[in-house]
């Protein structure tokens, strides 16, 4: 059996590059996400819409490269804005 072409090889080094380039933003979305939902029960709003703003921006980041599919950050977005609005309400 012959052995990868170089082609392949160079094709196998990009795509664990952006397996792991991705993953890294996804984990940093969900990072954020964790760390606005404990502000929110935490009951913290000044700290919740800074988390909100960054976690804002990393899903669009990640939506606008294709790591994650524009729906979805939408429909994050939508969630968590919903999770903040209660957090406003109840001041």
């Amino acid at each position: 059996m012959a052995g990868k072409s170089t082609s392949a090889e160079k094709r196998h080094r990009q795509s664990e590059e952006r397996r792991i380039r991705n993953k890294a933003a996804k984990s940093a979305v969900k990072t954020s996400v964790r760390k606005l939902e404990t502000l929110v029960r935490g009951k913290n709003p000044d700290g919740a819409e800074t988390a909100l703003k960054d976690m804002i921006k990393k899903l669009d980041t990640a939506a606008g490269k294709g790591i994650i599919k524009k729906n979805a950050a939408a429909r994050k977005k939508s969630r968590m804005q919903r999770l903040f609005n209660t957090l406003k309400k109840a001041e």
